[in-house]
């Protein structure tokens, strides 16, 4: 008998229909011999919802309060599939973060967990119940309502999964599993049967959405084998774990793309030690997040200094670095928001040179200029105008064999 924690999102339970429809999966595997913790989000838009409905009361609502507001989502969806489960003659219990007793910190919106009790879990499923919790919520210390960010049901699911030693994580969601791209930008993307962590990481980091980026961390902190499913299609998914498969080979996982970046350049930066720094520390001061950074060859005594951040701070990014370079004595600043980061993916990559040349000849040949390069062992990274991002993103896919087979 194996231990399944599953997690349903909100598009999966997003009518009445479809949490019928879930329960029926949530059945079939009771009936395939396992024991199954069910964790699922609120109905599709209903914490846009229940957002809107603070903003009619408040500018500018208390986070405890938002907090206590937006959890009632998932306390709806429990209920009703546990009631879709219990009519179907399977017996199951439902619980909110709070009574499974998932302990976060303090920070309301965004809060991190730090310690789930089993025990509760542990006798129901003993008992022959399926255990139906509320994902993205918790509690602090103090008893307070906490939620963990966007997307956090998958992170409850991972950390629910970890705590219980589950032998696999299932997401369930709009997709039938990891694809070597966007099928939406490469529709010949194709569906990986599985990747590692490292890599699941990276994709999620520079681009995917498939999954959220601290479900896969707390996985590969843990060790919980995590499988990406559809909730509306049969099929085996994408298995996410520790084991290479084939890394003598010079494998690329898959190409991610984002669409949410902007350069910023400082011009004619004095070349003398400490100017990155009092570039930095004051973007780093005003919460602004830096992603790749290039710094030129000095001449003539000035440098210029380029990097890249969300597309949201650009505006303030610009007026820190206005400051900046009259303090500095620097040129100008120049801002760029036209572009977008592309990104290899793969840990066959480690033991393989000429992989890079690749991709840099594959975007030549199609004419697209490459601003700015960043490398690690398992990724290549590149920004581009964004008016290339299709034709790049199929070029590279074409030109590293990543197309599904007829």
């Amino acid at each position: 008998m194996a231990l399944i924690v599953q997690k349903y999102g909100g598009t999966s339970v997003g009518t009445t229909e479809r949490i019928v429809s879930v329960a029926d999966k949530v059945i079939q595997a009771k009936m395939q011999g396992n024991d199954v913790v069910v964790v699922v989000s609120a109905m599709s838009g209903e914490t846009n919802r229940l957002i809107e409905l603070a903003s009619e009361i408040s500018a500018q609502p208390a986070a405890r309060e938002m907090d206590v507001l937006v959890s009632t989502g998932e306390q709806v969806t429990i209920a009703l599939l546990t009631m879709a489960l219990n009519a179907r003659g399977c017996p199951a219990i439902s619980y909110t973060g709070s009574q499974v007793r998932i302990l976060t910190d303090s920070m309301h919106s965004k809060a991190r967990i730090k310690e789930i009790d089993g025990t509760r879990i542990s006798r129901d499923l003993s008992s022959g119940r399926v255990v139906v919790v509320a994902g993205f919520q918790g509690m602090d210390g103090n008893g307070n309502i906490t939620t963990l960010g966007r997307g956090g049901s998958d992170t409850s699911a991972v950390a629910i999964a970890a705590a219980l030693k589950a032998n696999e994580c299932q997401i369930y969601t709009d997709v039938d599993g990891v694809y070597t791209t966007d099928p939406r930008v490469e529709p010949r993307a194709r569906r990986l049967e599985r990747i590692t962590f490292e890599e699941m990481l990276e994709m999620a980091s520079l681009g995917s959405k498939v999954l959220q980026i601290r479900a896969v961390e707390f996985a590969g902190k843990y060790n919980v084998p995590l499988r990406v499913l559809s909730s509306f299609t049969e099929g085996e998914g994408t298995l996410i774990t520790y084991e290479e498969d084939g890394v003598e080979e010079a494998r690329i996982a898959g190409i991610a793309f984002n669409r949410d970046e902007a350069k910023l350049t400082v011009l004619g930066v004095p070349d003398h030690p400490g100017a990155a720094h009092q570039i930095l520390g004051p973007i780093g001061e005003a919460n602004i997040e830096v992603d790749m950074i290039i710094q030129n060859v000095g001449r003539d005594g000035t440098t210029d200094f380029t990097f890249t951040v969300h597309r949201n701070d650009v505006q303030r990014a610009v007026e820190v670095l206005n400051k900046v370079a009259n303090d500095l004595g620097a040129r100008e600043v120049n801002s760029d928001d036209s572009i977008i980061k592309l990104s290899l993916v793969g840990v066959g990559m480690r033991s393989h040179a000429g992989i890079a040349s690749n991709m840099f000849e594959i975007l030549a040949k199609e004419g697209i200029n490459i601003k700015m390069i960043s490398t690690s062992e398992i990724k290549i990274s590149v920004v581009i105008d964004e008016k290339y991002l299709e034709l790049g993103v199929r070029a590279l896919h074409d030109g590293f064999g990543l197309e599904k087979t007829a």
